[in-house]
């Protein structure tokens, strides 16, 4: 039996640097994935057990529609899985624009906020859920030049954390991961002279997630788990 047989599981960011290993790990272990970007589509993912569900998330009614599409499918959303997110860094406070700022918040605040007022009410109602959100290293030691990152990724962990408490009456656990620097094609990219032999791998992200989704960790919630590997 595996660990999530049969779970329907909600991934916002599916597809990408740390989405494509969250979604094959969860489709690993059983769960029954509806996987969400901008640009994903069937064929990026094999199996019955996967469906592509394209849509932006930058709006309150994107999220609630997305939501109740899938209730409307499956009956219930049993884990939800915030991978969306973005980064944006190397300017001051004092430089920072308001543009840049507008996007931080909305990758990596709002639509998690979005998706938490769409998918609690059906998990209040059945009397279970999990809701998990990919924060960051910087949403909990913040430093200089990435304000408006490290900014938005604190927003989502106290979130999060507020989810976790509002909802512990109904057997909803709620928690947020904390990766450091992850070994992805984006950051060896942006970043060619690195020694990535201390980065985070991506596939121990996605095992810590599948384990939070799991009846195996009911009673972690309200947490903010650090994914340091090396860079302690």
């Amino acid at each position: 039996m595996n660990l999530l047989d049969g779970k329907i599981t909600l991934i916002t960011g599916a597809k990408g640097g740390l989405g494509n290993f969250v979604t094959e790990a969860f489709l690993q272990a059983g769960a029954r994935v509806v996987g969400v970007s901008r640009s994903i589509r069937q064929s990026d993912f094999s199996g019955p057990e996967f469906l592509a569900m394209p849509t932006e998330l930058t709006t309150g009614d994107h999220a609630r529609k997305l939501a109740a599409d899938v209730i409307a499918r499956f009956g219930r959303i049993d884990a939800l899985v915030h991978v969306m997110g973005g980064f944006a860094g190397g300017e001051s406070v004092a430089d920072t624009d308001d543009a840049t700022l507008e996007q931080m918040l909305d990758l990596n605040f709002r639509a998690a906020f979005y998706m938490a007022r769409a998918v609690l009410p059906q998990m209040r109602q059945q009397g279970s859920g999990r809701f998990l959100a990919v924060a960051s290293r910087q949403g909990v030691e913040p430093g200089a030049m990435v304000g408006a990152y490290s900014a938005s990724k604190a927003a989502l962990v106290a979130l999060v954390r507020v989810i976790a408490l509002e909802n512990k009456d109904r057997g909803i656990a709620a928690n947020t991961v904390l990766p450091g620097t992850m070994d992805t094609p984006a950051n060896r990219a942006g970043d060619p002279h690195a020694d990535t032999s201390k980065w985070v791998q991506p596939a121990q992200v996605a095992a810590l997630l599948v384990h939070l989704a799991s009846d195996a960790a009911a009673q972690i919630t309200g947490a903010a788990i650090p994914v340091y590997g090396p860079q302690l």
